[in-house]
């Protein structure tokens, strides 16, 4: 209770005019930046850092963490109506969201992706005010070994559970792995299959290829299939319209409240962050929910695991930096960054010593996440001319806005080729029925798979039996074989229910 008389203390901090507009700017810049591909939370907030080196460090941190939640809102936009993620959280959101758009549902769609972060988001900031210092000692517990085996668990769901065939699953989420070990050696920093060629030298960049692979892939589709984007022209979307049926709450709400809890503790986690969390709680739906079956073909359900996850996420990966000063993702480095600029030092002091400025920032996160509701509900009548254009002259657009995002990552011309590539392979390996989403998600936790599992050998003098002798370790491994076993062993006993 004494953390709540604290947050209202804090109210008082975060309702003054100046915060107020700070976290408003701040929500809608992020709403935007995470609706442009190849930009993200991680570009926006290193940009926009500069505009608050004379605000008041309060001020300044709540337009920081706007900008952060806010990107979690926006990177729907794009991926609902474009097939576009525009950040790597949105992936799992474009399964289900452009799923419905293609069945004229995209009002729906948006709508349950708004109502899903804003319950995510408001259950991520009630944990991290009641349970903040608490929270960031438990994530100290994941040290490399752990980190390992949570990897190793989400690279078994990834393969297993997605795709029509668990094989097809399994080759992508390989086919992704080896992609992205490309480049120089994390740990040795020896080269691999680089070529020679220099731009390969730092491995292959995420944005190009998430773009190219939902996107372009699209662009070449419509040009071979006009017929079946027919849907771009036909949807007027309304707010009236574009509300949830009883029946879609009661599938939004309790997924996106178990993907809340879930995607907080996760995104405490150092090294985490919001996008293993909207992959393990879709995987998680996909597995738990009554429409599990479902999920990948245009299911509010879907959209809400994935939503609440990366917002509750966005959320917990404050409470290891401002009780530990630890960041959880590369964007919470870069709010570390601005605490550090204005002085401030992050640790278990910070909470009684800067008390106006750790719970001024806990209780503009709630105004925050309102206001980002609000922003993103408004626009959705708005998004109506998107989907009024005919497929003949979207496709234009989509591929100017593939190769401007593809070139944003790094400015370079080599990011386009890139980009132009992978769409070309994600066409071949849709029409051959291979999932594509598990080779982004390989793509993505290969590297953080890496690092770690070099880091536990390191630590047990090169010994495996590290990650057997730690008890979240072994928990997670021993789950990890269930997921495993449990279908095989029910298709022997029971073929009939198995393939049900």
């Amino acid at each position: 209770m004494e953390n709540f008389a604290f947050l209202f203390q804090g109210f008082s901090v975060a309702l003054l005019p100046a915060n107020i507009l700070a976290a408003l700017a701040g929500a809608f810049m992020g709403i935007v930046v995470g609706a442009m591909p190849g930009i993200g939370s991680l570009a926006g907030c290193s940009l926009l850092l500069p505009l608050t080196f004379h605000m008041n460090p309060t001020t300044g941190i709540i337009m920081l963490a706007g900008i952060y939640y806010g990107n979690m809102y926006g990177g729907a936009f794009s991926a609902i109506l474009l097939n576009i993620p525009g950040d790597a959280p949105a992936v799992m959101t474009a399964l289900d969201g452009y799923a419905m758009t293609k069945k004229g549902k995209a009002g729906k769609a948006l709508f349950a992706a708004n109502f899903a972060s804003f319950l995510g988001g408001t259950i991520g900031i009630i944990i991290l005010t009641v349970l903040a210092p608490t929270l960031a000692k438990v994530g100290l517990k994941f040290g490399p070994a752990e980190m390992v085996s949570l990897l190793l668990l989400a690279f078994c769901s990834i393969g297993w559970m997605m795709g029509e065939d668990p094989k097809y699953g399994l080759i992508s989420t390989f086919l992704g792995a080896m992609l992205a070990l490309v480049g120089m050696d994390p740990v040795n920093g020896q080269l691999r299959f680089t070529g020679g060629n220099v731009n390969l030298y730092s491995g292959l960049t995420f944005i190009p290829i998430v773009i190219g692979m939902f996107g372009f892939s699209q662009v070449i589709e419509m040009m071979t299939n006009r017929a079946e984007f027919n849907f771009l022209g036909g949807e007027k979307l309304t707010i009236k319209g574009s509300l949830l049926t009883k029946e879609e709450i009661k599938g939004v709400a309790p997924n996106a409240v178990r993907s809340g809890l879930l995607g907080c503790f996760i995104g405490i986690l150092p090294g985490a962050g919001a996008t293993i969390a909207s992959f393990l709680c879709y995987m998680t739906g996909k597995k738990v929910s009554k429409r599990g079956k479902d999920f990948g073909t245009g299911v509010v359900q879907g959209i809400a695991c994935s939503e609440g996850a990366n917002n509750a996420a966005a959320a917990g990966a404050f409470a290891p930096l401002l009780s530990l000063g630890l960041p959880g993702s590369g964007t919470a480095a870069v709010l570390l960054g601005g605490l550090m600029m204005w002085g401030l030092q992050p640790g278990p002091r910070l909470f009684t010593e800067q008390a106006d400025f750790c719970w001024g920032l806990l209780a503009s996160m709630y105004i925050g996440n309102v206001i980002c509701i609000i922003i993103a509900i408004a626009v959705i009548p708005f998004l109506t001319k998107i989907l009024k254009v005919p497929a003949g002259i979207m496709a234009p657009i989509i591929m100017t806005l593939c190769v401007v995002g593809a070139y944003a990552a790094n400015n370079n011309i080599f990011d386009v080729y890139v980009m132009i590539i992978a769409g070309f392979v994600a066409y071949f390996l849709n029409k051959s029925k291979y999932p594509i989403a598990p080779l982004l998600l390989a793509f993505v936790l290969t590297s953080t798979l890496e690092t770690a599992l070099s880091q536990a050998f390191k630590i047990n003098g090169g010994s495996p039996s590290i990650f057997f002798t730690k008890p979240i370790s072994l928990g997670l491994l021993i789950a990890m074989l269930l997921l495993i076993l449990v279908p095989v062993i029910a298709k022997k006993v029971n073929p009939k229910k198995a393939a049900e």
